[in-house]
């Protein structure tokens, strides 16, 4: 299909330039390709993977199936038109993201996101084949900015897992004005763009997703520190994040980066601030890399098909290949009329404009299968010992597209640049301030109790996804507020991986609960444990396990609160290899216990200690003894002895909460709740 069949020219309108359908199209399209992937990944874990259970390799087959299938894109454009490939693919896209927002988890919700995946790529194919390549730097980096913006704003739960009406037309308005987009332009334009974008662009899109989702949705911003930040402070950050995803398509749409030192300078900061922020640098960093993506985007993009040369700002209106009587266009094709090298998409011109479009589509799959890849080589590094750190994947992708960047402004140095509209400041301004301020939230107070009991819940929540795959963090603190608890201790807490949809699990439930929070990293700096509560806290501290061959890294985090009139100290932990690691909490529990009293003053009682978490230890195991030689006790074998694991047909209890001398557990239960594969661990203790 190589025919140009021009539209007959429409009058001109007066008013309102009308909406750029292509660069529409494709922003909205990146957003529900952002949405779906964010239901995919954690999906693959926990519906498929079952939690562990089923192998690497069939899970890395599973997902690479789905990357795959849309390279069956390529033969069928050959026998239908690149636009009916689009057009197919948008529809297909929408049609998952809509069934998605009804379902209830489980298999449909696995297959569902599966088929999103596989249409948005063909999706993807269709675009880098037809559409010009003047919108497409701003149409990819735009997408990116719209997904993680609206990410950000939705308190990083998007509305895939939220319930109710709103949601719901939220979704519907958004396919809509996607499909319009979409099928607008199968009208409009021409079967093939006759000024595709790049190939190395299409290419560097999967890195660039990779990259926004690790840094760009909020866990660049997460502090190293335990602590919990004011709720200032946070909504100042949320909002310098929003708005550094404005300046990045703010430089995808200008492309300003018209000199190879400026193209090397974008990459360069590109790769410190991913570098910086894997390095625990965090906040700057991520905002830096957030800005350089889209710089790295314009300088991939330059001399794409068509740009406009006056540099005036002509609303972004589409022709869709019209004559324009020799009109200035602002950067669209014009039709089969001469127009120099620049409108060849950055290409030789001796490569025909629908060779460069099937290039284009090719490399776009392509870039989507090193996306693939790295997320699972960098969040395998948790399971398994790779012979690297895992913090060179990521680093090594941007360097990636660091090197794209050079190597296509090095070729095109004179790129011409779009002026930016005045109205464009303060919209980016009100954009960012907004989703600060839907963020926000003040800090609870402290809470002191006078009596002497107090409620504690010990929960592994699995990173927040329920038995049915969904994501449950509204429902887990739901439940635990319903249980009326003056501490909360969580396992397997996520702040941001993008492996699991990049959702903050504990912001999220200690807003639910009206709860202060205090973090420990495990795994990494957004993999962890944390601690709930409005108690005062006098000490605070977290000790690094040593991993003793399992590559999984585990904490201790140490705690010492205010009950009424006494101290009580708590070990708050999940172990990955009890039998080395339950010797080094049997230490720091005994080092808690011990009254910190000056020198000369006497001798103190110990102070009472908690030890709590998933222990991965039976009552029945010899860790369980080395536990016991440290003064603890586990009260839940007088009550009941309830198992905790698996969640759906419990048969072992490996999550305890153990108490040493000086407390009394008054009631002791494990509830039957969906919201993990563990079940929770509630007791009400009494001091004294």
């Amino acid at each position: 299909m190589t025919e140009t069949a021009r539209q007959p020219q429409a009058p001109p309108r007066r008013g309102l330039p009308a909406p750029p359908w292509p660069l529409v199209m494709l922003m909205a399209g990146v957003v529900l390709l952002f949405d779906v992937v964010r239901v995919f990944l954690p999906s693959l874990i926990t519906l498929y993977g079952r939690a562990g259970e089923t192998s690497p390799e069939r899970m890395g087959l599973y997902a690479a199936l789905w990357f795959v299938l849309p390279f069956a894109a390529i033969p069928v454009a050959r026998l239908v038109s690149p636009r009916v490939v689009l057009v197919a693919g948008a529809a297909a896209l929408a049609a998952a993201r809509l069934c998605l927002q009804g379902a209830n988890g489980g298999t449909p919700q696995l297959l569902l996101a599966s088929a999103g995946v596989t249409a948005g790529l063909v999706f993807l194919y269709g675009c880098a084949r037809t559409i010009r390549g003047a919108w497409v730097p701003a149409g990819l980096t735009g997408g990116l900015a719209g997904a993680s913006i609206l990410h950000l704003a939705l308190d990083r739960v998007d509305l895939v897992w939220r319930d109710g009406p709103l949601p719901w037309l939220a979704v519907a308005a958004l396919c809509a004005l996607f499909l319009r987009a979409a099928f607008l332009g199968s009208v409009r334009l021409s079967p093939a763009s006759p000024g595709p974008a790049p190939a190395a662009l299409w290419f560097a899109f999967g890195p660039m997703l990779l990259l926004a989702g690790m840094y760009g949705g909020g866990s660049g911003l997460v502090p190293q520190e335990a602590g919990q930040h004011s709720g200032a402070y946070t909504a100042v950050m949320v909002a310098l994040q929003a708005g550094a995803w404005c300046a990045a398509a703010v430089c995808a749409w200008t492309a300003p980066l018209n000199r190879t030192a400026w193209n090397w300078t974008a990459g360069l900061f590109l790769v410190a601030g991913v570098a910086g922020t894997e390095a625990g640098l965090t906040g700057l960093t991520a905002l830096v890399a957030t800005v350089a993506l889209g710089a790295c985007a314009a300088a991939i993009g330059q001399n794409t098909g068509g740009q406009d040369t006056g540099g005036q700002d002509t609303g972004g209106q589409d022709t869709g290949g019209q004559d324009t009587g020799g009109q200035d266009t602002g950067g669209q094709d014009t039709g089969p009329q001469k127009t120099g090298p620049q409108d060849t998409g950055g290409h030789d011109t001796s490569v025909r404009p629908e060779v460069a479009a099937r290039r284009a589509g090719v490399a776009g799959l392509g870039g989507m299968l090193v996306f693939l890849v790295a997320v699972f080589l960098y969040y395998a590094a948790f399971d398994a010992d790779l012979g690297f750190p895992n913090a060179v994947v990521p680093v090594a992708v941007a360097a990636l597209v660091a090197v794209i960047a050079f190597r296509r402004g090095r070729r095109h140095r004179s790129a011409p640049v779009r002026r930016i509209p005045h109205r464009w400041g303060s919209i980016a301004l009100s954009i960012a301030l907004l989703t600060g301020l839907v963020t926000w939230q003040p800090l609870p107070p402290e809470r002191p109790i006078t009596g002497n009991e107090f409620t504690l819940v010990a929960y592994n929540i699995r990173m927040g996804f329920g038995l049915g795959g969904r994501l449950d963090l509204d429902r887990i603190a739901a439940w635990a507020a319903s249980r009326r608890p003056d501490v909360v201790l969580l396992s397997e807490v996520d702040r941001g991986w993008l492996l699991n949809g990049g959702h903050d699990d504990l912001a999220r439930i200690a807003r639910g609960l009206g709860m202060r929070y205090h973090f420990a990293p495990a795994a990494d700096r957004l993999w962890g444990d944390a601690l709930l509560t409005n108690l005062p806290v006098t000490e605070i501290g977290s000790t690094r396990l040593n991993r003793h061959g399992y590559p999984t890294g585990a904490q201790a985090q140490s705690i010492v609160l205010e009950v009424g009139d006494h101290e009580v100290g708590i070990v708050n932990t999940h172990l990955q290899e009890p039998r080395g690691q339950a010797p080094e909490v049997a230490a720091i529990a005994r080092r808690l216990a011990a009254a910190a009293l000056p020198p000369g003053v006497g001798v103190a009682d110990p102070r009472p200690v908690i030890v709590a978490g998933d222990l991965n230890t039976t009552p029945s195991d010899p860790q369980m003894r080395v536990l016991e030689a440290a003064g603890l006790s586990d009260p839940l074998r007088a009550l009941g002895d309830p198992p905790t694991s698996p969640a759906d047909a419990p048969v072992r209890r490996i999550d305890h909460v153990l108490i040493s001398k000086g407390l009394t557990a008054v009631a002791a239960d494990v509830p039957r709740v969906p919201f993990s594969d563990h079940l929770p661990v509630v007791v009400r203790l009494r001091v004294g």
